[in-house]
């Protein structure tokens, strides 16, 4: 089992950035791939981006391409979700988890049904 952690959720202001982290222990022989979720108050979870094990493969919703980038750092249990130009509709509990399975590429998807783990979120509010 892959425990995960995220930090660095905080206030900003619009059109500012923060950096999430998101640090896995655990099973962390095992090969998996990083998602990272947001859900506002009274909204579904929706996805953000995803990275595979090796950190070759990335994904991005269409509301954040281009202003956040995910990444993670070889031989490294942490990947980060860059967030740039923030607007108030970004406000939301980011949460981050894992999808196991041996293969460096995998890309689960965005479906939060195929993520096996998940951390216990980190509140950013983008205030205008």
């Amino acid at each position: 089992q892959v425990q995960l952690v995220e930090s660095g959720g905080g206030l900003v202001q619009v059109g500012g950035s923060l950096r999430l982290s998101c640090t896995a222990s655990g099973s962390t022989s095992s090969k998996f791939a990083t998602g990272w979720f947001r859900q506002a108050s009274g909204r579904e979870r929706q996805f953000v981006a995803m990275i595979s094990q090796n950190g070759r493969n990335t994904y991005h919703a269409d509301s954040v391409k281009g202003r956040f980038t995910i990444s993670r750092v070889n031989g490294e249990n942490t990947v980060y979700l860059q967030m740039n130009s923030l607007k108030p509709e970004d406000t939301a509990v980011y949460y981050c988890a894992a999808s196991v399975y041996n293969s460096d590429w995998y890309m689960p998807g965005p479906n939060p049904e195929r993520f096996d783990s998940w951390g216990q979120g980190t509140q950013v509010t983008v205030s205008s």
